[in-house]
C-alpha cells in the first residue's frame, strides 16, 4: 500500500496524468483546478479525496483556496502543474503576446507565491528550452529564484521510464531555499530506440537524460503494452466492460490491472471506407508508403517516400509506438493496430500512455481521446516523483 504522506495541488491539471503518477510514488492531491469540465470530471472520478475546481485560474484567488485547505504558507509539499509557458518571456513578439494563454504561467507564479511550497514541478514540451532562443527559459527560471527557488530543468524521454511509446517532456524542478541537487531528475532505466529530434542543449548544458550503459535493453513494447486487450473490429463497441483475454502476459499488464474490474473506454473507432482499403496493404512497421497510389489521399500523392514517416502507420509489435496525440486519427501517426484491421481504442493510448486500468475517462470518444493524449504518462510522472519524494524526506 502506497504510503501518500506527502501533499499536493495539480494546476491545469487536466484529466489527472501527472497526479497519478505522483500519486504512485506517495504524494496525495488536495486540490486541482482544471477549466475543462469533462477533463475536471475523468480527475474527480479518479482522484475522489481531492477538491476540484472547474474553472479559468485567472478567476482563482490562491491565498482563500489555501485558507480553505487549512494550510499555511510553506506547508505544501509539492505545487505541480503543466501551465502554458511559451511566451512568458519579456522578449515574446507580438504574435505571441496575442496568445493569452502565453501568459498563465504567471497564474502557476501566483499560486507558487501564495503557498510557498517546498518543491516545485512544471511540465512543458521540449520546445521550450528553445522558445524565443530560450529567453522564456530564462525568464520562467529566474522568476522562481525571485521568489526564493532553486530551479533546474531536463528533458526526459518517456520510453527510458518504462512508457512503451516515442514522448519526450521538459520538466523543471524547484526546491525552496535550496540548490537542485544533481539527483533531483530521475536516472534512465531503460534503453530505448528513441533520438531528439529538438534543441538539447541550453546555456551550454546537455538536457537530455540517456541512460547509462548499465541500464535495461528491455524497453517496453507496444505488445507488451496491449496485447492482453479483447480483439475488436473497426467500429465495434461491445460491452461496457470487457474481460481480459488472458492472465497477465508481463510485468507492464499485471501493474496496469492492479485495482482493475475489467477492460474500460474499450471500443474501437469507426474507420472510413477509404482507410479499411488502405489499411489493407499496411504491414507491421508500415506506413503510407504501402498503399497504392491510387488510394493515397490527394496530399500524399505529392509527397516524398521519406517524408512523413509515421503516417497511417501500422506499428509494431516489438517496438515502440508513435507519441500519442489528442487524436489517435491514422492519417498523422501510426495508430493502426498491429494484428487488427483497426485503429487504436481510448484504453490502448491509455496504455500506451501508462494509465491503469482502474482510471475511467469520461466524456465522448472524441473528448475521452484529447484526455489521452494531452496526458502526462503517469509512469513518467512516478519516476520524478519518487525522485523528489527521497529529496523532501531528506530534509524533513
Amino acid at each position: 500500500m502506497i504510503n501518500n504522506t506527502l501533499t499536493m495541488i495539480d494546476l491545469f491539471a487536466g484529466a489527472g496524468g501527472l497526479s497519478e503518477g505522483l500519486s504512485e510514488a506517495g504524494f496525495h492531491s488536495l486540490f486541482a483546478s482544471e477549466i475543462m469540465p469533462v477533463y475536471a470530471e475523468t480527475y474527480k472520478k479518479n482522484h475522489s479525496s481531492a477538491k476540484v475546481v472547474t474553472a479559468d485560474i485567472r478567476t482563482l484567488d490562491a491565498n482563500v483556496i489555501r485558507e480553505e485547505l487549512g494550510m499555511e504558507r510553506e506547508e505544501l509539499d509539492l505545487l505541480a502543474g503543466g501551465p502554458p509557458c511559451q511566451g512568458f518571456s519579456i522578449n515574446a513578439p507580438i504574435r505571441s503576446v496575442l496568445d493569452q494563454r502565453n501568459h498563465l504561467f504567471k497564474e502557476y507564479l501566483r499560486f507558487v507565491d501564495a503557498f510557498a511550497p517546498r518543491a516545485i514541478l512544471i511540465e512543458n514540451v521540449p520546445g521550450l528550452v528553445s522558445f524565443e532562443h530560450g529567453a522564456t527559459l530564462h525568464a520562467i527560471l529566474n522568476a522562481l529564484a525571485e521568489l526564493g527557488y532553486g530551479a533546474g530543468v531536463r528533458i526526459l524521454g518517456a520510453a527510458y521510464y518504462g512508457v512503451p511509446q516515442m514522448r519526450w517532456r521538459t520538466i523543471i524542478l524547484g526546491l525552496r531555499g535550496k540548490e537542485l541537487p544533481p539527483m533531483a531528475f530521475p536516472e534512465p532505466v531503460y534503453h530505448a530506440p528513441i533520438r531528439p529530434n529538438f534543441a538539447t542543449t541550453f546555456d551550454g548544458k546537455q538536457l537530455v537524460k540517456l541512460p547509462a550503459s548499465d541500464a535495461s535493453s528491455k524497453f517496453t513494447t507496444v505488445e507488451e503494452a496491449i496485447g492482453d486487450l479483447p480483439p475488436l473490429k473497426s467500429g465495434e463497441k461491445g460491452a461496457d466492460v470487457k474481460d481480459y483475454i488472458c492472465p497477465p502476459m508481463c510485468n507492464y499488464q499485471k501493474r496496469l490491472r492492479i485495482g482493475s474490474s475489467g477492460v474500460y473506454n474499450h471500443e474501437a473507432p469507426r474507420l472510413s471506407k477509404e482507410n479499411q482499403a488502405r489499411l489493407k496493404f499496411i504491414k507491421p512497421g508500415g506506413n503510407w508508403t504501402d498503399i497504392p497510389e491510387d488510394l493515397l489521399p490527394a496530399g500524399m500523392k505529392r509527397a516524398r517516400k521519406s517524408d512523413h514517416t509515421k503516417r497511417y502507420g501500422r506499428v509494431l509489435p516489438d517496438g515502440l509506438a508513435s507519441t500519442i496525440l489528442t487524436k489517435c486519427d491514422p492519417h498523422w501517426g501510426a495508430y493502426f493496430h498491429y494484428n487488427q484491421d483497426r485503429s487504436f481504442t481510448v484504453r490502448e493510448a491509455a496504455r500506451i500512455q501508462s494509465f491503469p486500468d482502474h482510471f475511467i475517462f469520461t466524456g465522448s470518444q472524441v473528448q475521452q481521446f484529447a484526455q489521452v493524449g494531452n496526458a502526462v504518462p503517469p509512469l513518467l510522472a512516478e519516476a520524478v516523483g519518487l525522485t523528489l519524494k527521497s529529496i523532501l524526506e531528506e530534509g524533513d
